[in-house]
Formats: C-alpha cells, sequence, structure tokens
C-alpha cells in the first residue's frame, strides 16, 4: 500500500491572515505547499490528509489543494479544540490549539496505513520525500518502527537570525535517543553555536541532524497518542496556552521504550521564512532547482 502524506495546516490561517496571504515562492504562484505534495507524489505517496480548520476548509479546497486533486488523492480532517477524549472539557477561555500531537490524533480516522506527518509551510525538498517512502513501503504496519527525517543543521539556518531546533543524538543503529530543543541557534560560518537561557554558548559542528517535523508513522501510533494526549489533558488541560507536540511524545514514547524511531539522513536542504528576508532566498533557492532540472518551471501544467 502506498503510504499517505498528513499535511498540518491548521494553524495556516492564523499565521498568514487567512490562506489568500499565503506567499507564492514558484515561478507560476506555486507554494511551498505545492512543491510538498509534488515531491511526495512523485516518491510513491498515493494519498494527502490534510488537517485544517473548518472554518477555512471552502478556502483551502479551492485555492489549494484544487491545483493537484486530479494527481493524488485528496481528503481532509478538522483539528477543532473540541476533540477531546471522554472525561475532558474546554476550558472556558481557551482559543489556542492544543498542538500537534492532537492534530494527528483527529486525523485517526482517515489513516489505514503508514504515513508521513509534515507542516504545511516547510520545504523540505526531494531527497527527504525519497528517503522517507522508502522507509515506510518498508516497515510492518503492525509495528511501532517509527522514523524521523534528520536535517544536517547547516542546512536548514537562517542568515538573518538565530532559528529553534531540536538537536538529535542517535545510536551506532542510528535509532532516535534524545531531542534537545535549542531555541538560539546562530551560523557561526560553516558551523553554529546555540545559546541558553542562562547565557551559555555551546558550539555545534552544523553536521548534527536536526528535527523538522517530518515523520514517519504506522497506524500503531494513534493508540500511543490517545494515552500521551490524556495524560496531557491530566497534568495541563486547564492552562489557556498549553500544547501536547509531537517531538515531545515521540520522544516520550522512545523513552518508556514503547517505540523506536529511527533516524533518517538527507542531503535535501531545508527552506522556511522565519524571517522576512527569508523569503528572497527561498525564491531563489527554488529558482536555482529549477535551473539544474529538479522542478519543471509550471509545476502543475497538464
Amino acid at each position: 500500500m502506498s503510504p499517505t502524506l498528513v499535511v498540518l495546516a491548521a494553524g495556516m490561517g492564523s499565521r498568514y491572515g487567512g490562506l489568500k496571504q499565503i506567499d507564492p515562492m514558484g515561478p507560476m504562484g506555486e507554494t511551498i505547499l505545492d512543491y510538498s505534495v509534488y515531491d511526495a507524489v512523485r516518491a510513491g505517496f498515493g494519498r494527502v490528509v490534510f488537517i485544517i480548520r473548518p472554518d477555512f476548509e471552502d478556502a483551502f479546497r479551492s485555492g489549494v489543494a484544487a491545483r493537484f486533486a486530479d494527481r493524488v488523492e485528496v481528503d481532509f480532517s478538522f483539528q477543532t479544540l473540541d476533540r477531546l477524549p471522554p472525561g475532558f472539557s474546554v476550558p472556558e477561555g481557551r482559543e489556542k490549539p492544543w498542538g500537534t500531537t492532537h492534530a494527528i490524533l483527529c486525523a485517526r480516522e482517515q489513516i489505514h496505513g503508514n504515513f508521513a506527518v509534515i507542516n504545511a509551510d516547510d520545504f523540505y525538498g526531494r531527497d527527504s520525500y525519497s528517503v522517507l517512502s522508502r522507509h515506510l513501503q518498508s516497515v510492518d504496519p503492525q509495528s511501532t518502527d517509527f522514523a524521523m527525517v534528520g536535517f544536517t543543521l547547516r542546512n536548514t539556518l537562517s542568515d538573518h537570525g538565530s532559528v529553534a531546533r531540536g538537536v538529535c543524538a542517535a545510536n551506532a543503529e542510528g535509532s532516535l535517543t534524545s531531542i534537545d530543543e535549542m531555541t538560539k541557534i546562530e551560523r557561526e560560518g560553516t558551523a553554529a553555536r546555540n545559546t541558553r537561557d542562562d547565557g551559555t554558548v555551546e558550539r555545534l559542528t552544523g553536521d548534527e541532524p536536526v528535527s523538522m517535523n517530518m515523520w514517519g508513522f504506522t497506524p500503531r501510533l494513534f493508540d500511543h497518542l490517545a494515552r500521551v494526549f490524556g495524560e496531557f489533558l491530566a497534568q495541563s488541560g486547564t492552562e489557556l496556552k498549553s500544547e501536547c507536540f509531537i517531538p515531545l511524545t515521540v520522544g516520550q514514547l522512545v523513552d518508556e521504550r514503547q517505540a523506536n524511531c529511527r533516524v533518517l539522513r538527507t542531503d535535501s536542504s531545508w527552506f522556511g521564512v522565519t524571517y522576512r528576508e527569508d523569503k528572497e532566498v527561498v525564491q531563489a533557492s527554488i529558482a536555482d532547482l529549477i535551473a539544474r532540472g529538479d522542478y519543471p518551471g509550471s509545476l502543475w501544467a497538464k
């Protein structure tokens, strides 16, 4: 069975002031999301499930998914605050979503085989989808053999300021052992440095694998998500801004030895718009990829 691509897009409307504000990055108005779906389809993904907010379903269907709906099967799942386990309720005044663990859990009924998870507004590159697709097509759907695409740190940095990255450690077999959330990483030549909250500076080589929220899972994940999210709600569910994030959930499962997570290395460069100045860099990078033949000039031309 071809794997499914799950796209975390529930926050796009709020981040961009509405879907119409998503910036074009390609020469024919293509967005980063267009390139993600294009890369996934040619890597062997047979279906795309978008996790969105119900209030911009129509705009998403007509303004985004319509461009490639004839190339791949498209489905939707909705993340709403009230989709909670029995015994829990939304606290008064809560407006913020519950986080990416909850978002993926909301897609449970739409997922029937192995699947990948990505952010809607991150450019991950062709090789990363190929690496992840090969893994998902080879792993037993009944296993808890998960995966994370590990990008090389220097390929994910901005020239315009610091970034937050999950710096990963793996054992000799290539399995994830820990994720260190570093929140102020800056480029330093071909290397990098991170500044902790207490002012401590750590030097990094730039070769470290980092998580950019590109995951590979089997359906066995969902039972674990339900348990972990329930534990999160019991501890932090009354807080108005608390969120349950998938990297922390995977880290918990690894620590509990409930799952194994392979770190799949890729030579792809990650692109994203952390700072306003990054937009021109992303556009130029995509133009370079088109020039060398990685993408056609018009992505969805008939």
